[in-house]
């Protein structure tokens, strides 16, 4: 099969790839639609050594797996568990110790024809649902984890620091909760995709320090910290959605004094994402910025990383 290889930071289209076998416990999917996310291009500059295929929020049909999933479309939850370390036995699976990850730990993909996940971690996709619009449910799911982890109260003051592809999800769910929300970012017609949908927006110099509940850092960029830093009053919460490639300088004393909460936040639920794209709460469309099918990936990596560009989508003409 056809699937995007990276190896030693660099990637690859490799059309001698083995169908994967999927072992007990598993599924056998025909990737139908795959997003390129800012977690891929991270992997591609070395965030983190990995080798084998990239890709992590997708969209397939079950090819062997239980029956009521056979010819289903589905999207999956990219942690692959044990189920019996400490963490799996307390209810934090995606904190297992033996996990493997999509595209990200030990374990090839979705930028390929195939692959394989634990049955337990896929969710059928509702009709109604478009192929383009539920790839954007691992995603959209890790904007809602911010909401498992921080209480918000209506009238919160709450920052979002960047208008790319996470913060644009990120700015769409922290709405539908009735805080005081602000999103600045370095884009008019990215913030102009917020401001349609009634969501105050604005560049850095709007950000009065210390003045919010809440700030949330997407841009995973120092200046971006150091911007929701500055706008925290004192005993407020900073959420980090972003990963870094390279190291993170920061104040730590300050953090001290002003007694700042700090949180890393990733991973969040597929079914509340999924509800939301069912109800049409949120709205992804004019997020996407071009499709390239399998065959282009390199092509479509270095669209990705163009300056401006949301998502872009990887399709499998084949699996039409």
């Amino acid at each position: 099969m056809k699937g995007l290889w990276l190896e030693n930071n660099q990637l690859q289209l490799r059309t001698d790839i083995p169908i994967p076998d999927p072992p007990q416990g598993e599924a056998l999917v025909r990737v139908l639609c795959a997003g390129i996310c800012n977690t891929d291009l991270e992997l591609k500059k070395g965030y983190y050594p990995y080798t084998g295929i990239l890709g992590h929020e997708f969209v397939g049909v079950v090819e062997q797996g239980p029956e009521h999933l056979v010819n289903q479309r589905v999207v999956g939850e990219i942690n692959a568990v044990c189920e019996q370390c400490r963490f799996c036995r307390s209810g934090q699976p995606t904190h297992c110790e033996k996990r493997t990850v999509l595209g990200i730990v030990n374990r090839n993909g979705a930028f390929a024809d195939y692959l394989c996940l634990p049955i337990q971690n896929l969710h059928p996709v509702p009709d109604h649902v478009s192929t383009e619009e539920a790839t954007f449910t691992e995603p959209l799911a890790a904007a809602l984890e911010i909401q498992q982890q921080v209480a918000l109260h209506l009238g919160d003051r709450v920052l979002v620091v960047g208008d790319g592809k996470l913060g644009q999800l990120v700015a769409q769910t922290l709405a539908l909760t009735g805080c005081d929300l602000l999103v600045v970012g370095r884009h008019q017609e990215k913030l102009a995709n917020l401001e349609a949908r009634g969501i105050k927006t604005g560049l850095a110099d709007a950000v009065a320090h210390r003045s919010f509940d809440i700030a949330v850092e997407c841009t995973g960029n120092a200046e971006g910290f150091a911007l929701a830093h500055r706008a925290l009053r004192p005993r407020g919460t900073l959420v980090l959605k972003s990963t870094y490639a390279g190291k993170l300088s920061l104040d730590a004393s300050s953090l001290v004094v002003d007694e700042i909460t700090l949180i890393g936040s990733r991973c969040g639920p597929f079914p509340a994402a999924l509800e939301l794209l069912a109800q049409g709460h949120v709205d992804v469309k004019p997020l996407i910025h071009a499709h390239y099918p399998l065959t282009q990936g390199i092509a479509a990596f270095e669209y990705a990383q163009t300056k401006g560009v949301l998502k872009v989508l990887l399709t499998n003409k084949t699996s039409d």
